[in-house]
């Protein structure tokens, strides 16, 4: 079946052909569609359905999308939705006038903002599903079918933010993943491989959930 995906990132599309590998998966820039919908909403779910129903209107035709990011326990679960546009303490949300920072910025900023957050030290810190330096990927999945046809997963990925950006490793994966450690495996999300990436991560676990489903719909 021939599913279109609600992103411009080539990288997301990679992991999900890699995880649906019995369907096509299809990007907007694949058949030149312009697409690049104001992802208003307060939660990973409302900006998957914006994204998700904005490429049905255009294609008619089953559409997969994705809202995904980072969250730091001890920052309140910054950068959160705003992973993409995350600019540092001073614009959490991403800057007002829309230009992006680089990855490799926002991995810098995010550590430190966690370090200066760590000084002041909080009960609460160690009760985070691994400590003081706590974070996960959250992913919403949507299938869309028109209307009121859709399903929804939410599904998280657990970790550690490295205590200094000397630290990160690895060359696998995208955004913030050199700078995400796993406790379990001793190493951080970008030296996993891609299939153990994809059976443990936010994303993996989420189209796993859907992909029943999907296949049920072939």
């Amino acid at each position: 079946m021939k599913i279109y995906l609600a992103t411009g990132n080539k990288h997301k599309k990679k992991e999900m052909a890699e995880l649906l590998p019995d369907h096509e998966i299809v990007i907007p820039s694949d058949e030149g569609i312009a697409f690049d919908p104001d992802e208003t909403g307060t939660t990973f779910y409302e900006n998957s359905i914006i994204k998700a129903k904005a490429l049905y209107d255009i294609v008619h035709a089953p559409v997969i999308a994705d809202d995904s990011g980072i969250c730091v326990d001890a920052l309140n679960g910054r950068p959160g939705i705003y992973s993409s546009r995350y600019a540092g303490p001073d614009f959490p949300q991403g800057k007002p006038d829309g230009t992006k920072i680089s990855q490799e910025e926002q991995n810098v900023f995010l550590i430190e903002e966690l370090n200066e957050a760590l000084k002041n030290p909080d009960p609460k810190h160690e009760n985070y599903v691994h400590g003081p330096r706590s974070c996960h990927y959250t992913c919403a999945f949507v299938l869309y079918l028109g209307g009121d046809r859709l399903y929804v997963v939410q599904e998280t990925f657990e970790g550690t933010l490295i205590e200094d950006i000397s630290m990160q490793a690895g060359n696998g994966g995208f955004g913030y993943d050199p700078i995400v450690y796993l406790p379990e495996y001793k190493k951080t999300v970008a030296q996993i491989t891609a299939d153990e990436k994809n059976a443990i991560s936010h994303r993996g676990k989420a189209v796993l959930a859907m992909k029943g489903i999907i296949n049920n719909l072939s």
